[in-house]
């Protein structure tokens, strides 16, 4: 597959999640939605360090990195929405409630 294609599908991810987290109220959808933009930016990172068809590997080293913190870090923010929502009964920030 083309490098090309890689890197439009990333900006495309980054889009789409940018988009999901300005539309949604829902902090987990947030999180979900600042997922695919980290995704995104994964596969565009990728895209753009494979050169000639040959990948650097310092790029990989570097999203491989990136993975094991996103994840890291997604298991934390879930652990503290599902403690403001035990707290406050909502899942939503109070300057975000309808």
């Amino acid at each position: 597959m083309s490098v090309t294609l890689f890197g439009l599908t990333g900006a495309a991810l980054i889009g789409l999640g940018l988009f999901g987290f300005v539309l949604h109220r829902h902090l987990l959808r947030r999180l979900l939605a600042f997922n695919v933009i980290g995704s995104g930016i994964f596969l565009y990172f990728g895209a753009a360090g494979a050169r000639g068809g040959l990948a650097d590997p310092v790029p990989q080293a570097l999203i491989i990195t990136g993975i094991v913190v996103a994840l890291a870090a997604t298991a934390l923010a879930v652990a503290l929405i599902l403690a403001h929502a035990r707290e406050s009964g909502q899942a939503h920030l109070p300057e975000d409630a309808p």
